[in-house]
């Protein structure tokens, strides 16, 4: 344990104290939500995202550490665990050298090695190269022996090679040089199968594609990756100038040889010896280093696109929330009509229904009077427009809603709803509204996300909303833990109103199961609104522990106690009370006070057991309690008259979201049915290493259209409002995205998985052709 925990903390930057204090805590099932917020003098303060990388590295080496055992054991086993080989073991940092030291000891399969070892032919082997000088097929003559398959000096000469074949593939050092040397000097050499021209017109920037494999930006690289398992693409390492030239010795022989000691000084094993180094790279090594670095780049590849995602999900998950406003949503079709489902300030379905303003029915009219009704009997605030197909068609029928009613003061939003139709389908939503159709639980998931993105969005699978980056293409068990971190972090930041929340934000709450969250509904049922958080330990199988994780973040706005609508935890309720005994007031009269907040001196109400950082976050709780984290509700507002892409212009200014950021830029929904590309280039005058440092998935901006290509339904927009079309340099430099199709951004409607084309495969060819001239 110090080693990984010395390890971590040289890592983070963090005396080992800290580590130990924080393992100690994850060992006893704290989480890290729990261990931020109210442990912050044991691990000194380490904050959420340093404890979310501590949790993974502890993951990570503890890993190492159970293979590094198994290792040992085996070696033991076999009665061969030198001390310096177990030193080396000990000693190894990651995986890949573990496993390379162990490599001549994995049980294997009979190998042709083992079989030229089994026939006497390792005297040989040792002979050639212990002693050059002696000539290979005088020296073979004397190992002939045709019942062991060694019939002649070919035979025993070829034996001998497949030993110190294995001999050399199996040397840890030299494997960890050629995996250096190739990843510091190699290319990523792409090219198409033969024939698949046009069955993979979508890859078509990869056909004759080359760069240095270090340098493979993660987007790219998991384009290239698909293409391959789709059978379109080729690809190989090269060293050099990409021409693989197999009469030519390739550079990583040399370093065999080195590594060796294996030099031609024309003696009469050398060209044997040589020819065995050959063979070692080109049929043992160079597939399994370049399966090695191909798997490295897939790594770094799936983690940067795992970030990405986790990145975007945080930002919406965190989207300002409209508020308790009753609110109608709609669900666009065009000829199975628009669902319409009313809401009111608790998400409670008031009433429900279905319009048909567009083709083949054509009841706009119609229509409008349906919505002014509702929205008269309801008092509807806002309406939530889905952003699917029709989407645009249907807004302009709420706009038409509005100017004919003035007097219903109705604001429109359209809204994201990416993993809406997966929500409908799911057990939780039939159980929620088993009274609904599954198309009008659409319609309520669009209006509950407009009042409260976080409580409606914890109901749908993580990965189903599609704000990712290739996110069909990584570790789906690492995205998993990724974005369930992501959205515990949220639900927890945000905290949770004990008296309303679903079972599906429970459960995210630090501390509660799925099952438990159940108890709590059924409890609340059964027993009416909890009056205080003490009565969470009636509740069945929640117990102390439970309660002492969850607590804190469970919010009752109008209990017995004041202190229970903030995050302030109940085992430090008793500060609170000092501050108030000390000031002769009671706690509900301090909660709020700002002045008298601010004029306190922490210092006087530590304790042993609550530390200067915790009576600080008290008291700035105390100030504002229970506050709401997020940010003010705005909305974008669409152009009237811009809802296609022939509508849009060169040089025209719009407003828009920001639906997805990826390292290459961002994308933006202006209302056309496709998200437009803003490069990396183009986000700020200023240079932009990581375009998350200008804008966010969420984020109201404006756009000046760069340039439209409607064949390719591409979008270049730029937010440096002084950018001209047809700038060549700066087209050069930023280019356009192909727009992604909403059917692709709508993943839960068809259960498909999205192609690489789109928005994201037209920013991946701008980047491809700016990087090619960057290496000209």
């Amino acid at each position: 344990m110090n080693s990984i925990s010395r390890r971590i903390a040289d890592e983070l930057g963090v005396r080992e104290q800290q580590v130990d204090a924080t393992v100690a805590l994850l060992d006893e099932g704290a989480t890290v939500p729990f261990i931020a917020r109210y442990r912050k003098e044991v691990t000194g303060s380490l904050d959420d995202g340093q404890l979310r990388t501590l949790e993974e590295r502890l993951r990570y080496l503890r890993e190492l550490e159970e293979r590094r055992t198994a290792i040992l054991k085996s070696i033991d086993e076999q009665g061969k665990l030198s001390d310096e080989l177990k030193a080396a073991i000990d000693g190894a940092d990651t995986k890949n050298r573990l496993e390379d030291l162990y490599l001549p000891y994995k049980p294997k399969r009979r190998t042709k090695a083992q079989i030229a070892r089994e026939a006497g032919l390792e005297p040989l082997a040792d002979a050639l190269y212990d002693d050059p000088t002696q000539d290979p097929e005088s020296l073979a003559a004397g190992y002939l022996n045709a019942e062991a398959g060694v019939a002649d000096t070919k035979a025993a000469l070829d034996g001998a090679r497949y030993i110190l074949m294995e001999r050399f593939a199996e040397d840890a050092e030299l494997l960890g040089q050629l995996r250096e040397f190739i990843w510091r000097e190699g290319k990523l050499k792409v090219s198409v199968v033969e024939g698949k021209e046009n069955e993979g017109a979508k890859f078509r920037d990869y056909f004759d594609h080359i760069e240095p494999l270090n340098k493979v930006p993660s987007h790219r690289a998991l384009a290239i990756l698909r293409g391959r398992n789709e059978g379109i693409l080729t690809y190989s390492l090269v060293v050099g100038d990409g021409e693989d030239d197999r009469r030519q010795p390739h550079p990583a022989e040399q370093r065999i040889a080195a590594r060796w000691n294996i030099r031609d000084q024309e003696r009469a094993a050398d060209k044997w010896l040589s020819d065995v180094v050959r063979w070692t790279w080109r049929v043992k090594l160079s597939t399994q280093i370049e399966t090695d670095l191909m798997a490295q780049v897939r790594e770094a590849a799936e983690s940067e696109a795992i970030n990405v995602f986790a990145a975007n999900l945080k930002d919406l998950l965190l989207l300002a929330p409209a508020g308790p406003r009753a609110t109608l949503g709609l669900d666009p079709g065009l000829r199975t009509g628009v669902k319409v489902a009313v809401i009111d300030g608790t998400g409670g379905v008031l009433g429900h229904g279905a319009i048909f303003p567009h083709a083949p029915k054509n009841q706009w009219d119609r229509s409008i009077e349906q919505l002014a009704a509702w929205c008269r009997e309801y008092r509807i605030e806002l309406v939530a427009i889905g952003n699917g197909t029709a989407s645009r068609e249907t807004e302009k029928l709420v706009v038409d809603l509005i100017k004919r009613y003035p007097e219903l003061n109705l604001a429109r939003i359209v809204v994201n709803e990416s993993g809406a139709s997966i929500y409908s389908a799911s057990e939780f939503a039939a159980r929620e509204l088993p009274d609904l159709d599954v198309t009008i639980r659409g319609a309520v998931s669009i209006a509950r996300r407009l009042q409260d993105p976080l409580a409606e969005l914890v109901k749908i699978e993580p990965k189903s909303i599609g704000v990712g980056q290739y996110q069909h293409d990584v570790s789906q068990v690492q995205l998993a833990r990724s974005l369930d971190a992501v959205v515990e972090d949220c639900v927890n930041g945000v905290g949770v109103d004990l008296n309303t929340a679903s079972v599906p934000l429970l459960a995210r709450v630090s501390g509660l199961s799925q099952s438990i969250a159940q108890n709590i509904v059924d409890f609340r049922s059964r027993n009416g609104v909890f009056r205080n958080r003490k009565q969470l330990l009636e509740v069945s199988r929640l117990g102390g522990r439970t309660f002492e994780q969850a607590a804190g973040f469970l919010r009752i706005a109008s209990g017995d106690n004041p202190l229970d609508r903030s995050s302030v935890h109940p085992e430090a309720y008793g500060v609170v009370e000092a501050i108030a005994a000390k000031s002769g007031r009671d706690v509900a009269g301090i909660v709020g006070d700002a002045s008298f907040l601010r004029s306190l001196n922490p210092q006087d109400y530590v304790t042993e057991q609550f530390g200067l950082p915790t009576v600080k976050d008290i008291i700035a709780e105390l100030e504002k309690p229970g506050r709401d984290p997020r940010p003010e509700f705005r909305f974008a507002t669409f152009e009237e008259g811009v809802e296609t892409l022939n509508d849009l212009k060169d040089g025209m200014v719009l407003e828009g979201t920001v639906t997805n950021v990826t390292n290459f830029g961002a994308f933006v929904d202006i209302g056309v049915h496709q998200d437009g590309l803003v490069h990396i280039s183009a986000l700020s005058h200023e240079f932009v290493k990581d375009p998350r440092e200008v804008v966010k998935a969420g984020d109201i901006v404006k756009v000046k259209v760069m340039e439209v290509d409607i064949p390719r339904k591409r979008i270049a927009l730029s937010m440096r409002m002084d950018d001209q079309p047809g700038e060549k340099a700066k087209a050069d430099n930023r280019g356009g995205g192909r727009a992604a199709p909403r059917s692709n951004q709508r993943q839960g409607r068809s259960g498909q998985q999205p192609a690489p084309q789109g928005a994201m495969a037209g920013a991946l060819a701008q980047a491809l052709a700016s990087a090619r001239k960057g290496g000209r």
